[in-house]
């Protein structure tokens, strides 16, 4: 059995990352990502919100990803991560793609 991956989780840099394009099945728009940023922004200084388009393969496998990442500089990743799954959920709830 195959476990799903998460909508977001904290990177081993210390980074959040989203697993947008998995679970609303498009890309994220600049206004989710300004919303996002402006949450993020309640519980930290400043914030870097990138949304990156990364091809991941292996012998077996292809796959384009589409990600956020969340760069809290002196932030607590642990403290954004809800901040990050909610604002994901609402995003794939707002805007669903049919696959």
């Amino acid at each position: 059995m195959q476990i799903p991956a998460p909508i977001a989780f904290v990177a081993a840099d210390g980074d959040v990352l989203i697993n947008f394009g998995i679970f609303a099945g498009r890309e994220v728009t600049a206004a989710e990502i300004e919303e996002l940023a402006r949450a993020l922004l309640g519980y930290v200084e400043s914030v870097t919100v990138v949304a990156e388009n990364r091809f991941v393969a292996d012998r077996d496998t292809e796959a384009l990803v589409h990600q956020i990442r969340i760069e809290a500089g002196d932030g607590d990743a642990a403290q954004l991560l809800p901040i990050a799954e909610r604002w994901a959920s609402a995003c794939v709830a707002e805007r669903p793609t049919e696959f």
